[in-house]
């Protein structure tokens, strides 16, 4: 297939376990993001936007195939298994986009396929042998290499970056990704890559993939924002008056059950949030640039933000991920285009979309051919303001990871929230709209709305090879493994 120009450049900007709060867009009473905000500002701000599974490898996986876990099999955190069908960068590369990514890898296995990208410029920050890790030993030999610092890539401690700042993570994947927007120029203009050869894409439109560790820990923003953050008069965490405190004030006894306060959550905080504000002042001249090209070569363009999962921050004596709750589940979701795509501005959304609309959404955007059997919706209708999707809720889940009753499903809908513990059978439901931090269990005070939300997860899980329902009935205690049978072995014959 030619090179089209209708076809937009797409810049997808993917941040690691950032919550959907946390932004001055939505309201955040301590930050500012307004590089970030304008995405959303410029586009549709979606504040209904989860996660199906809040870990990395299922939820990236969901993200790079449009299908729900369950349809794909991959459940939980574990590594191992091969996507077996097509990815979004296969299918736009297919369509004639040169497909680049710049920065974290998307945590699939095997790590040395690309699935669909052209070229990988690698940072993962915590892989010890990719090309960032090359970049900091060169620059900071003396270092050695990003675990000199000292803080843990889950843990809740947090000091300010000890480098120049430019060689941070987050400049170093900024720089990379305006790099390859150059190269991409460079390649329209003569119509071969630096080696003489043909793109696959030729001169047609780029798919550029910034994909950023931060703010998932380590937490070791720049000192300026570290400080900036711990200035600050900053919010205690979210604790559900339904919530019991961990056993030993959680010091060593469980993976995630804590008890952040005081001095301690200031530094989780400074630290989180500073990494937050530090990507937001590095996006500003990528986002220029990527428009600024665009223009040049007379194409539209897009502009994607969102991410994998949250982070609970200590809401509810729980820190990372995992869990159904707000900080853990609710994602930032932002697209915005230019003028010619017809895309409405300064519009917000509270129809209930996920992770799996990215693939159709940019492949219709695109006007390339939707695969039939996706899971996910297109939401250019919402983009353009013209539609709606058909929607009433967002199923998520995950097998137990941190231990058995730390695996959930839920709903989640434009106003209400089902979870449902399969562990245990324990119900919770939250109305969003009158109690955002989730302080309250409506299961026990509102029966007919609990049951009626019972049986939308029903009709959902019927079925389900685990065995979760039984003559219509939800069945606590059943084997709940990270990966169906089904999904083992699973191959593809793309690259």
């Amino acid at each position: 297939m030619g090179a089209d120009s209708s076809r937009p450049n797409i810049l997808f900007i993917m941040p690691d376990q950032m919550r959907g709060d946390c932004l001055s867009l939505e309201g955040h009473p301590v930050m500012t993001t307004p590089v970030i905000d304008s995405i959303g500002g410029a586009g549709v701000h979606f504040r209904r936007a989860y996660t199906t599974c809040a870990s990395c490898i299922p939820a990236r996986r969901a993200l790079l195939t449009g299908l729900h876990p369950a349809t794909t099999g991959v459940v939980g955190y574990e590594d191992g298994v091969p996507i077996g069908t097509a990815t979004l960068p296969e299918l736009l590369r297919e369509g004639g986009y040169r497909t680049v990514l710049a920065g974290r890898h998307m945590h699939q296995y095997p790590y040395n396929r690309p699935y669909g990208f052209d070229e990988r410029v690698l940072g993962s920050t915590y892989i010890t042998d990719d090309q960032y890790a090359a970049f900091l030993a060169a620059e900071a030999p003396a270092l050695g290499g990003i675990r000199g610092i000292g803080l843990s890539h889950n843990g809740a401690h947090a000091r300010s970056w000890p480098l120049a700042e430019h060689l941070h993570p987050t400049n170093w994947v900024v720089a990379r990704a305006r790099e390859a927007l150059a190269a991409h120029e460079a390649i329209a203009s003569s119509g071969t890559t630096p080696s003489g050869a043909n793109p696959p894409g030729g001169a047609g439109p780029l798919f550029l993939c910034a994909s950023f560790f931060a703010p998932h820990p380590p937490l070791f923003p720049p000192a300026h924002h570290f400080d900036s953050i711990h200035r600050r008069e900053l919010p205690p965490a979210a604790i559900g008056s339904w919530e019991t405190p961990p056993r030993s004030a959680g010091m060593g006894v469980d993976a995630h059950r804590t008890i952040l306060q005081g001095e301690a959550l200031r530094q989780v905080q400074s630290g989180y949030y500073g990494l937050i504000e530090h990507l937001d002042s590095q996006l500003y001249w990528l986002l220029h640039e990527f428009e600024q090209a665009s223009r040049r070569a007379e194409r539209e363009w897009m502009v994607v933000f969102t991410t994998d999962h949250g982070e609970l921050l200590g809401d509810h004596y729980l820190f990372r991920k995992c869990e159904p709750y707000e900080g853990s589940s609710r994602i930032p979701f932002l697209i915005s285009g230019s003028r010619g795509l017809g895309f409405a501005g300064g519009r917000v959304s509270d129809v209930p979309v996920c992770l799996e609309d990215l693939m159709p959404t940019l492949l219709d955007a695109a006007g390339l051919p939707v695969p039939g059997d996706l899971d996910g919706r297109s939401l250019v209708p919402i983009l353009r303001g013209t539609g709606s999707i058909d929607r009433e809720y967002v199923h998520g889940e995950h097998a137990p990871c941190y231990d058995d009753e730390q695996a959930y499903h839920a709903l989640f809908g434009p106003r209400m929230k089902y979870v449902w513990r399969p562990a245990t059978g324990t119900e919770e439901l939250f109305d969003l709209a009158a109690d955002p931090d989730e302080l309250v269990n409506l299961a026990a005070v509102q029966p007919d709305v609990t049951a009626a939300w019972r049986r939308r997860l029903v009709e959902r899980l019927a079925g389900r090879p685990e065995g979760f329902v039984h003559d219509g009935t939800l069945v606590p205690g059943r084997p709940y493994p990270s990966v169906l049978p089904f999904a083992r072995g699973a191959s593809s014959t793309r690259t």
